[in-house]
Protein backbone atom coordinates (compact mmCIF):
# COMPACT_ATOMS: atom_id res chain seq x y z
CA UNK A 1 0.00 0.00 0.00
CA UNK A 2 1.43 3.36 -1.04
CA UNK A 3 1.20 6.66 0.83
CA UNK A 4 2.70 9.50 -1.21
CA UNK A 5 2.43 13.26 -0.93
CA UNK A 6 2.50 16.08 -3.44
CA UNK A 7 5.35 18.55 -3.27
CA UNK A 8 3.15 21.13 -1.48
CA UNK A 9 1.90 18.66 1.17
CA UNK A 10 5.38 17.24 1.71
CA UNK A 11 6.88 20.70 2.26
CA UNK A 12 4.08 21.69 4.60
CA UNK A 13 4.49 18.49 6.65
CA UNK A 14 8.30 18.73 6.79
CA UNK A 15 8.34 22.35 7.92
CA UNK A 16 5.08 23.20 9.69
CA UNK A 17 4.11 26.73 8.82
CA UNK A 18 6.41 26.75 5.78
CA UNK A 19 5.22 28.91 2.94
CA UNK A 20 4.05 26.83 0.02
CA UNK A 21 4.30 28.56 -3.35
CA UNK A 22 1.00 30.14 -4.30
CA UNK A 23 1.53 28.65 -7.75
CA UNK A 24 0.68 25.21 -6.31
CA UNK A 25 -1.36 26.00 -3.20
CA UNK A 26 -3.90 28.76 -2.73
CA UNK A 27 -2.90 30.86 -5.73
CA UNK A 28 -5.18 33.17 -7.66
CA UNK A 29 -6.46 31.74 -10.94
CA UNK A 30 -6.29 33.99 -14.01
CA UNK A 31 -7.74 33.47 -17.46
CA UNK A 32 -6.74 34.89 -20.83
CA UNK A 33 -8.57 34.37 -24.10
CA UNK A 34 -7.44 34.99 -27.66
CA UNK A 35 -9.22 34.51 -31.00
CA UNK A 36 -7.76 34.68 -34.53
CA UNK A 37 -9.21 34.30 -37.99
CA UNK A 38 -7.79 31.50 -40.12
CA UNK A 39 -8.15 32.03 -43.86
CA UNK A 40 -8.57 29.40 -46.50
CA UNK A 41 -5.10 28.74 -47.86
CA UNK A 42 -3.18 29.59 -44.68
CA UNK A 43 -0.17 27.32 -45.09
CA UNK A 44 1.63 24.93 -42.79
CA UNK A 45 4.03 26.98 -40.69
CA UNK A 46 1.54 29.83 -40.18
CA UNK A 47 1.73 31.02 -36.56
CA UNK A 48 -1.24 32.44 -34.67
CA UNK A 49 -0.27 34.01 -31.32
CA UNK A 50 -3.28 34.00 -29.01
CA UNK A 51 -2.36 34.44 -25.33
CA UNK A 52 0.59 35.94 -23.46
CA UNK A 53 1.68 34.67 -20.03
CA UNK A 54 4.67 35.25 -17.77
CA UNK A 55 7.45 32.68 -17.49
CA UNK A 56 6.58 32.40 -13.78
CA UNK A 57 2.99 31.33 -14.45
CA UNK A 58 1.91 27.75 -13.82
CA UNK A 59 -0.44 26.90 -16.68
CA UNK A 60 -3.41 24.97 -15.29
CA UNK A 61 -5.47 24.51 -18.42
CA UNK A 62 -5.43 25.24 -22.15
CA UNK A 63 -8.81 24.97 -23.86
CA UNK A 64 -9.07 24.86 -27.66
CA UNK A 65 -12.04 26.22 -29.56
CA UNK A 66 -12.18 26.18 -33.34
CA UNK A 67 -14.50 26.08 -36.31
CA UNK A 68 -14.13 23.05 -38.56
CA UNK A 69 -11.05 23.95 -40.64
CA UNK A 70 -10.90 21.35 -43.39
CA UNK A 71 -7.43 19.88 -43.80
CA UNK A 72 -5.88 21.87 -40.95
CA UNK A 73 -3.80 20.53 -38.07
CA UNK A 74 -1.67 22.41 -35.59
CA UNK A 75 0.90 22.32 -32.83
CA UNK A 76 -0.01 24.32 -29.75
CA UNK A 77 2.93 25.59 -27.80
CA UNK A 78 5.13 28.43 -26.64
CA UNK A 79 7.02 31.14 -28.54
CA UNK A 80 9.10 34.11 -27.47
CA UNK A 81 7.38 37.47 -27.84
CA UNK A 82 7.92 38.85 -31.33
CA UNK A 83 9.63 42.25 -31.41
CA UNK A 84 10.81 41.88 -27.81
CA UNK A 85 12.66 38.57 -27.50
CA UNK A 86 12.87 37.61 -31.17
CA UNK A 87 9.74 35.48 -31.51
CA UNK A 88 11.56 32.12 -31.64
CA UNK A 89 9.87 28.83 -30.87
CA UNK A 90 10.59 27.67 -27.32
CA UNK A 91 8.25 24.70 -26.92
CA UNK A 92 6.15 24.28 -30.07
CA UNK A 93 4.36 21.11 -28.93
CA UNK A 94 4.13 21.75 -25.19
CA UNK A 95 0.31 21.53 -25.25
CA UNK A 96 -0.47 19.60 -28.46
CA UNK A 97 1.29 18.07 -31.46
CA UNK A 98 -0.33 17.96 -34.93
CA UNK A 99 -3.81 18.31 -33.41
CA UNK A 100 -6.49 18.06 -36.11
CA UNK A 101 -8.59 21.19 -36.56
CA UNK A 102 -10.71 19.56 -39.29
CA UNK A 103 -13.62 19.12 -36.88
CA UNK A 104 -14.92 21.84 -34.59
CA UNK A 105 -13.72 21.85 -30.99
CA UNK A 106 -15.65 23.53 -28.20
CA UNK A 107 -13.32 23.73 -25.24
CA UNK A 108 -11.10 20.72 -25.87
CA UNK A 109 -8.81 20.42 -22.83
CA UNK A 110 -5.17 20.18 -23.92
CA UNK A 111 -3.78 18.59 -20.78
CA UNK A 112 -0.20 19.16 -19.73
CA UNK A 113 1.98 16.23 -18.73
CA UNK A 114 1.58 15.22 -15.07
CA UNK A 115 5.32 15.81 -14.58
CA UNK A 116 4.76 19.51 -15.43
CA UNK A 117 1.58 20.02 -13.40
CA UNK A 118 3.29 21.82 -10.49
CA UNK A 119 5.93 23.63 -12.53
CA UNK A 120 6.01 27.24 -13.66
CA UNK A 121 6.10 27.67 -17.43
CA UNK A 122 9.86 28.14 -17.62
CA UNK A 123 10.45 24.79 -15.88
CA UNK A 124 7.80 23.03 -18.00
CA UNK A 125 9.77 24.26 -21.02
CA UNK A 126 12.93 22.61 -19.60
CA UNK A 127 14.83 25.87 -19.08
CA UNK A 128 17.63 25.91 -16.49
CA UNK A 129 16.48 29.18 -14.91
CA UNK A 130 13.64 31.67 -15.09
CA UNK A 131 14.31 34.09 -17.96
CA UNK A 132 11.90 36.61 -16.35
CA UNK A 133 9.96 37.31 -19.55
CA UNK A 134 6.58 36.82 -21.13
CA UNK A 135 5.80 34.10 -23.65
CA UNK A 136 3.11 33.72 -26.30
CA UNK A 137 0.99 30.60 -26.43
CA UNK A 138 0.51 29.99 -30.13
CA UNK A 139 -1.15 27.73 -32.67
CA UNK A 140 1.22 26.74 -35.51
CA UNK A 141 -0.34 25.04 -38.52
CA UNK A 142 1.26 21.72 -39.43
CA UNK A 143 -1.20 21.21 -42.30
CA UNK A 144 -2.80 23.94 -44.40
CA UNK A 145 -6.37 25.12 -43.92
CA UNK A 146 -8.60 24.75 -46.98
CA UNK A 147 -11.56 26.51 -45.34
CA UNK A 148 -11.79 29.72 -43.30
CA UNK A 149 -12.86 29.98 -39.67
CA UNK A 150 -11.68 30.94 -36.22
CA UNK A 151 -9.37 29.45 -33.62
CA UNK A 152 -9.45 30.45 -29.96
CA UNK A 153 -7.52 29.48 -26.87
CA UNK A 154 -8.66 29.99 -23.30
CA UNK A 155 -5.68 29.68 -20.97
CA UNK A 156 -6.03 29.40 -17.20
CA UNK A 157 -2.95 29.96 -15.11
CA UNK A 158 -1.73 30.80 -11.63
CA UNK A 159 1.04 33.29 -11.07
CA UNK A 160 2.74 33.79 -7.77
CA UNK A 161 5.86 33.13 -5.77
Amino acid sequence: MANRKSKAIGLSDAKPGAAVSTRVGGGRLYESVGVVAVESGDAAGSVFRLVRVASTARVSQVLLYNDALTGAAANIGVHEVEGVDGGAVVGETLFASAKSLATANSGLDLATAPSAAEKPLWEALGLAEDPCRNYDIAVTLTAAASTAGSVALKVRYVDGN
